[in-house]
């Protein structure tokens, strides 16, 4: 505690600059016997993110019971480090519980107001990342490397990354830290201010899923984990799918106010199960069909196939119902990456166009459903207006933005009329507007590149196809409803499609290897046998 009342009086700027140069440590140095220095930037990292939040936030009304009683706050704090403490032993001694731990937290948020703000943090998740970091970091700091020596339990991808594949790694750090570094100028005024939202956005999404992401590139990744992972994703989406069925049903919201008073001026009814907006829920329904489908398109055992169109059935009808126009769009990229990785790229352009065909139709026939009626800004619930601002605040800082995390208070301020919608939900113009053209073009350098990773050498996997499908669903869920970095989901398949193509790479690579050797050897032994019947 008294870290952190020194911390608040000293340059919180500073701390997140300092945090993200830790998480950045954290995803470069992965690799070349130097997991004592990863471990001890990951434990840092650990250690400062939740000092920062808490000098954030020490003279609010939720630390109220902390100031009162200090001693409950330790006996509190104790109790959560075991916890904490008894999930890393187990593991350690059970490295595939953490994927599959990780994966079944991704979609839990809790509501909790910070700074002024309520956010709906991945509580679950947290605590998941803690405990695998403790699990990795610990042994790494005792005896420099972490795992046991010949044939790690976790890493089994050992040896430098291919080139572009490391790129994605100097990408993701680029980014990190150079939001941190645009936090220095962002915005001081408002509630909460753009600063506070930077900092929130470092210590509750980049610090937390850098670790995430560099801990699932350690994993060894079997059928059998894959396969698992992926049953907990779909079995979560029927779970939430028939939470939604019961909203609709009853017509009742578990979560989100706003979302009540939306249904009640409206003849429709939009669901939103388990997770605060409908739009979140939808992107979590289409990755999920994405990465079902895959195993529709190529040879799998027919009752699987029967089983996966079963579970595709019951989360489409969720999705129609969740009204989510982004995550339908993010679903039929996802399909069309799907088919193009699986059959010739012509032939999925020409489902594509069918489908879309089909789609438009439907439209056309009832545009009241989609809002279509409205024009462009109605249809897009008043997105279009915050494109057009979000552009006019580019146009004035084209270079350094306002300041990482300063979009809603800098729109509110240069759009006086702005009405309750301030939040962008375009990820390119909202690093535009917030970074300039120093965030903006490291955003498009990491896309890009995980794209073309994700995608190459995924044509005949089913695993590396799906992932690829998902993450370009995701791209294109983020321009209409943003959360790209933010999103738990984005490190997660990026984590595990990096890892895999990782190991594709170097089992490509040991392979000709062996070809070259064994077609020298075979020379070798021809001249030989030649030299001796001379």
């Amino acid at each position: 505690m008294i870290a952190v009342a020194t911390l608040s009086g000293a340059a919180p700027r500073t701390g997140v600059v300092l945090v993200a140069a830790l998480a950045a440590i954290v995803l470069l140095v992965t690799r070349g016997g130097r997991d004592r220095v990863c471990a001890a930037a990951m434990l840092a990292a650990l250690a400062l993110a939740p000092i920062l939040l808490l000098a954030d936030i020490w003279n609010s009304s939720q630390l109220r019971f902390v100031h009162r009683h200090p001693l409950y706050a330790v006996v509190a704090a104790v109790f959560a480090l075991a916890a904490l403490a008894a999930v890393a032993v187990l593991m350690r001694r059970r490295p595939q519980a953490f994927p599959l731990l990780a994966v079944l937290a991704l979609p839990f948020r809790v509501p909790i107001s910070t700074g002024g703000n309520t956010s709906n943090l991945l509580v679950p998740l947290y605590f998941v990342v803690a405990a695998g970091a403790l699990a990795w970091l610990v042994p790494a700091l005792i005896t420099g490397v972490s795992g046991s020596s010949g044939d790690r339990e976790r890493g089994g991808s050992q040896g430098p990354d291919p080139p572009l594949l490391a790129w994605v790694d100097r990408l993701l750090a680029l980014v990190i830290v150079l939001y941190g570094l645009q936090a220095i100028y962002s915005t001081s005024h408002g509630s909460p201010s753009g600063f506070e939202v930077a900092l929130q956005n470092m210590v509750f999404f980049y610090v937390p899923f850098a670790l995430l992401y560099r801990l699932l590139r350690e994993v060894r990744w079997t059928s059998e984990l894959l396969r698992g992972c992926l049953a907990i994703t779909v079995v979560l989406g029927l779970i939430f799918s028939m939470i939604g069925f019961g909203e609709y049903a009853t017509k009742t919201i578990i979560l989100n106010s706003k979302l009540v008073a939306a249904n009640d001026l409206h003849t429709y009814f939009t669901v939103n199960s388990v997770f605060f907006d409908p739009d979140i829920f939808g992107r979590y329904l289409a990755l999920t069909m994405v990465l079902l489908g895959a195993s529709l398109l190529y040879r799998f055992p027919r009752r699987e196939q029967t089983a996966a169109v079963g579970a595709l059935v019951v989360l489409w009808a969720c999705l129609v119902l969740t009204l989510s126009r982004s995550s339908l769009g993010a679903l039929l990229v996802g399909m069309a990456i799907l088919a193009a990785l699986r059959w010739r790229p012509s032939r999925a352009l020409y489902v594509a166009v069918a489908v879309i065909a089909v789609g438009a139709a439907v439209v056309a026939l009832t545009p009241t459903t989609f809002g279509l009626n409205q024009g462009l800004n109605g249809a897009s619930s008043g997105r279009g207006g915050l494109v057009s601002g979000g552009l006019h605040l580019f146009g004035d800082r084209p270079l350094q933005g306002w300041g990482s995390g300063s979009f809603v208070q800098e729109y509110r301020v240069h759009n006086r009329g702005a009405g309750e919608l301030s939040a962008s939900h375009t990820i390119p113009i909202t690093i535009g507007a917030e970074q300039g053209v120093i965030g903006l073009l490291p955003y498009i350098a990491l896309v890009v590149c995980a794209l073309v990773c994700l995608v190459r050498g995924a044509r005949g996997d089913p695993v590396r196809a799906a992932l690829a499908a998902a993450f370009g669903a995701l791209i294109f869920h983020t321009m209409l409803y943003a959360d790209f970095l933010e999103d738990p989901t984005t490190w997660a398949l990026l984590g595990i499609g990096m890892a895999l193509a990782a190991d594709g790479r170097r089992a490509q690579a040991s392979a000709q290897m062996r070809l070259a050797s064994d077609t020298s050897a075979a020379r070798s032994g021809s001249v030989s046998a030649s030299s001796a019947a001379s």
